[in-house]
């Protein structure tokens, strides 16, 4: 449970301890789409909520990560770098429990060089080998991209004004003014160390305002210390043939810059997939109602249907019902990377027109007379 001193990430991102990970990227996109900086140009306000909700996203989408921040209510990159592979049960004085996680030198013994101290220190970033550790891989970005029916089914290309957070010029992404001359740092005093409390037990961690290198540098006027600015850049996208709603495509290193020289995050292209008038995709099949004439389903015809490649020649027998539904072989959507294709069913939908004439009416009058069927005799012999 996250403490009073550590950001609580579920409140961030409106959702419940135990919300899955389809509400938590549903809940992410929403606020992130409220207050993102192209939204809310000069609000820093908007923006400072903006990197927050980026923050709890971060950690709550990754697995391991939100698993970490569950267990000790608070995350940092130190403090997880340490401990991710799975080892046996093991439970600190005071309840803690540290199943799921490895720390070097530790035996499961209360003393000497492998006792709990030296798990903190492993694990909470005393160690001095940590303070240099700046470098962040960037944040992954979500686009949705509407496209139309036919080019979900053929395919397309665009090019995407996407905005993304890309290494400051001013700074070269340092996030702090070059040829600055370093100093105390204020919050730690120059000792490099913060605390932090989870449940019953304070803990020692890298000082948050000097990343536990006792002394800070004036912060880049033009990024405020981020070492990253919000960038327009074009983007070339492909959209492959077969694409389906809320198909998901990769660009790898398109996302967010990482800080401190880490690499950049990927972007993710959602498919948003517009209707058409008479075609339904079921998978690689393609779905259509085709209307045809009483004349037709009685006595039989071939007709021309609509089809994704132009038409194609259907053949009716006599007596066709309304609801019959026909196949038109391989006249659906080609599968990615293959030769293969779905089908086209045709369902049938008998049209009966206004008949003016008192000629076509005394035919009609004729037809019923010679065959006197009735079609609901099943039906009423139920009852």
């Amino acid at each position: 449970m996250a403490t009073d001193s550590s950001p609580d990430f579920y409140s961030r991102l409106n959702v419940s301890r135990d919300a899955k990970q389809e509400v938590i990227r549903k809940s992410y996109r929403r606020l992130a789409r409220k207050y993102h900086p192209d939204v809310n140009p000069g609000d820093s306000v908007a923006e400072k909520r903006f990197k927050e909700i980026r923050e709890a996203y971060d950690v709550l989408s990754d697995a391991k990560k939100r698993k970490f921040y569950d267990k000790w209510g608070f995350y940092s990159d130190q403090a997880y770098a340490q401990g991710s592979r799975a080892g046996p049960e093991r439970t600190a004085p005071g309840g803690i429990n540290f199943d799921g996680f490895d720390f070097p030198g530790y035996s499961g013994q209360t003393g000497g060089s492998g006792g709990f101290e030296t798990i903190f220190d492993s694990l909470l970033g005393r160690r001095r080998s940590w303070a240099g550790q700046e470098k962040r891989t960037g944040e992954d970005l979500e686009y949705s991209m509407e496209i139309g029916f036919g080019e979900a089914i053929k395919g397309t290309s665009a090019r995407l004004n996407i905005t993304r957070l890309a290494k400051c010029r001013p700074c070269g992404g340092s996030g702090t003014t070059r040829g600055a001359s370093a100093q105390v740092c204020p919050t730690c005093n120059g000792t490099g160390q913060g605390h932090q409390q989870s449940q019953n037990m304070r803990f020692s961690i890298p000082c948050p305002t000097c990343r536990g290198q006792g002394s800070t540098l004036s912060p880049c006027s033009n990024c405020r210390g981020e070492g990253r600015t919000s960038k327009n850049s074009l983007i070339d996208v492909r959209i492959p043939a077969g694409t389906q709603e809320n198909g998901r495509l990769r660009l790898q290193g398109k996302g967010n810059d990482g800080l401190k020289g880490g690499p950049p995050g990927d972007l993710y292209i959602t498919a948003v997939v517009g209707k058409h008038p008479f075609f339904e995709r079921k998978g690689y099949d393609i779905h259509t109602k085709v209307p045809i004439t009483p004349a037709e389903a009685i006595l039989g015809a071939k007709i021309e249907v609509p089809t994704i490649d132009g038409t194609a020649l259907l053949k009716i027998p006599p007596a066709t019902n309304s609801g019959k539904v026909f196949r038109v072989r391989e006249r659906g959507i080609k599968h990615p990377n293959s030769a293969k294709r779905g089908h086209q069913f045709v369902c049938i939908s008998i049209v009966v027109p206004e008949i003016p004439e008192e000629s076509t009416k005394k035919l009609m009058q004729r037809y019923k007379e010679l065959n006197p069927e009735n079609p609901r005799e099943n039906l009423l012999e139920e009852f």
